[in-house]
């Protein structure tokens, strides 16, 4: 009862909703229709909804008779280059059957990065709304390379429900969900709920990747769930082969796996946490962990030991430990030059070498975000 509950309220309260589909789920034209057709049903039942669209290289793979996907990059932005229009072409004839029009955005890392674009994508996203358009993403793979990309859609559903505000994230992959593991190691009964992302949790999704066709696999929708519940979303991970599927999360039925909200990190520390770029790293000895993971506090010089990269002062940089665990990120109030001149030095020393008008934190609290 529990269960379905918890469904229902995560259906009924979402005003807006981020569905995403594979690439495995979109290779012909009736998959696509079917697709269309459930968007279409939570349209009508007055949910803003915003497509995550893959699909663009295994179309052009269609398109080219290929049956594995390259490793090349130039050869994999060209397949996306022709599925890309082929995939819009069919969108725009089966949303035109339902009376409404799709609305094509690609994007780079770069585009959420950084902090203008990142509205610029946020207020495009709301105007097509607000003319009762279907916004349709998908990462730029014509012209995304390694520093550009953000790894896989499902990230990018993510990240998308938190920009937006998305009460609700639908990820459409072909597996029922997260799966339990038998004890010989193979995959056992689907999980229904998960209130917690736990590192026992995460294990559950190692091997569970395939790139003859696609990217991706369990555990990157394991970060896109860490990513919406950070913002206050649900996440709901669901079979998407099966008829009418986002019908049946529309009506609370018990399929897939459904996470809850977490309590919601800030929109400033959000940003901080899963979109701003990384310009370096500072490396900080254990009292600094433990000030930084167990007492909430801000970074001084005194705990830093070394620093990576070349910085200047407002950029974010990661926090890692000795033994390269990042375990926070922040806005540096000093230049990477300057953090090597006062690691490891405390605060009286830090004002002899910088001068007396610098502050004492390296990175303050409030500029803070400790990572999962």
């Amino acid at each position: 009862m529990e269960n379905l509950e918890t469904r229902k309220t995560a259906v009924e309260s979402a005003r807006q909703i981020i569905v995403k589909a594979g690439t495995r789920l979109l290779t012909d034209r009736e998959s696509i229709a079917a697709l269309v057709e459930g968007i279409a049903h939570l349209r009508q039942a007055g949910k803003k909804v915003l497509l995550v669209s893959s699909g663009a290289v295994g179309m052009g793979m269609e398109l080219l008779n290929l049956k594995r996907r390259p490793k090349e990059l130039a050869a994999k932005q060209a397949l996306a280059a022709v599925g890309q229009t082929r995939l819009m072409a069919i969108y725009a004839e089966e949303c035109a059957k339902y009376g409404f029009l799709p609305a094509q955005l690609l994007l780079t890392a770069a585009d959420l990065n950084s902090r203008s674009r990142y509205l610029n994508v946020m207020n495009c996203i709301n105007a097509l709304w607000e003319k009762d358009l279907l916004p349709v993403i998908n990462e730029n793979d014509p012209v995304s390379v390694a520093e550009l990309k953000f790894g896989d859609n499902d990230k990018l559903a993510g990240l998308l429900c938190s920009l937006t505000g998305s009460e609700l994230a639908v990820i459409l992959t072909t597996e029922d969900g997260l799966r339990d593991r038998n004890p010989d190691g193979t995959l056992g009964a689907r999980i229904p709920i998960v209130p917690k992302l736990t590192a026992a949790v995460k294990a559950l999704a190692g091997g569970t990747d395939n790139s003859d066709y696609s990217v991706g696999g369990m555990s990157s929708k394991l970060i896109a769930a860490s990513i919406a519940t950070a913002a206050g979303a649900h996440l709901w991970i669901a079979d998407g082969r099966k008829k009418g599927i986002l019908k049946k999360i529309l009506a609370g039925a018990d399929e897939g796996t459904l996470f809850p909200p977490r309590e919601r990190i800030p929109g400033k520390k959000r940003y901080l946490r899963y979109f701003s770029r990384v310009a370096g790293r500072v490396v900080v000895d254990a009292g600094a962990v433990d000030a930084l993971l167990q007492k909430g506090k801000s970074l001084l010089s005194s705990g830093m030991t070394s620093v990576i990269g070349d910085f200047k002062r407002g950029d974010t940089v990661e926090i890692a430990s000795a033994e390269g665990t990042v375990i926070a990120r922040g806005l540096v109030n000093f230049s990477a030059a300057e953090c090597r001149k006062i690691a490891g030095v405390n605060s009286d020393e830090l004002h002899k070498i910088l001068g007396n008008e610098t502050g004492d934190e390296v990175i303050h609290r409030n500029n803070l975000t400790l990572m999962d």
